[in-house]
């Protein structure tokens, strides 16, 4: 599948603001900016299994299509929601369990990048990724 593979962020557009919109405090979002992720994706059908590595922490996410899950953030945050696909994007929506409040997410192969981009409260963030 497309998004199968390993990515290494390349660049951020928009990150810092889109933390601090989240709620992050300033340590971690200059920490977050230069975080080293790397994202293994591996899709099997309808289910992914998703390996997150970087300067934090590493954990291995695994959702199928349209099943509500629930997952942390980095800095704690707890979510639950689902991912989708619509056309070639994964579009995930998830709801914050603090304040219940939507964090959209969607990843799409643009030429040979990954791009996934974050909403929040009218914030956009897109990181960037390559194949490393």
């Amino acid at each position: 599948m497309a998004f199968d593979g390993t990515w290494k962020v390349d660049k951020s557009e928009n990150y810092e603001k889109f933390m601090e919109v989240m709620g992050v405090n300033v340590m971690k979002r200059k920490l977050g900016t230069h975080d080293n992720l790397k994202i293994t994706i591996q899709q099997d059908g309808n289910k992914f299994t998703i390996k997150e590595s970087s300067t934090f922490r590493s954990i291995e996410i695994v959702f199928t299509l349209g099943v509500e899950f629930e997952y942390s953030l980095a800095d704690g945050t707890d979510l639950t929601g689902s991912w989708n696909m619509e056309g070639n994007k994964l579009v995930g929506k998830f709801n914050r369990k603090d304040n219940n409040k939507e964090l959209k997410a969607f990843r799409e192969i643009v030429g040979d990048e990954l791009v996934q981009t974050y909403v929040y409260e009218g914030v956009e963030a897109k990181r960037i990724f390559k194949r490393g």
